[in-house]
């Protein structure tokens, strides 16, 4: 059931052209992206996009918090750092799509979940299985389905 969501849409919640500084207009573009490590200006963007008070969360499962002073000097992102940078932004991407306001789908991705522990969907951004299991959740909901 889990599809990506528009890649174009994930590609400018990470700071589109002007911050990636390429054109990624499908997922093989992405793919390199990320594995050439994403400027670390697209983190900053998508810090920037959360509530104040989930900022630091969201940089924590990014970066650790010892490392994030030295990419920042580098100015990029390692691969995994940024395959959990892109997780983060797809998920955002799928949950405005779902609640159709970027407010709510952060306000989602932000709150404790029953189906999820009562631990925040955003949390789930640090892995791979963990952000598969909230696409699931979340496509659930996008075509009401029993969750």
């Amino acid at each position: 059931m889990a599809s990506y969501p528009d890649v174009l849409k994930v590609t400018q919640a990470l700071g589109g052209p002007r911050i990636l500084r390429e054109k990624v207009s499908t997922v093989a573009d992405l793919e390199r992206a990320v594995g050439k490590g994403l400027p670390f200006a697209a983190l900053k963007y998508v810090v920037r996009h959360f509530p104040e008070r989930q900022q630091t969360r969201v940089q924590q499962i990014v970066v650790p918090r010892s490392t994030l002073q030295r990419r920042e000097e580098e100015g990029r992102l390692r691969p995994a750092e940024s395959e959990r940078l892109e997780r983060i932004a797809r998920l955002a991407t799928l949950a405005e799509q779902v609640w159709e306001s970027a407010e709510e789908g952060q306000r989602f991705l932000t709150s404790p979940h029953p189906l999820l522990e009562n631990q925040p969907p955003l949390d789930f951004a640090a892995t791979d299985l963990g952000t598969r299991r909230v696409e699931d959740l979340l496509w659930k909901l996008e075509h009401s389905l029993p969750v």
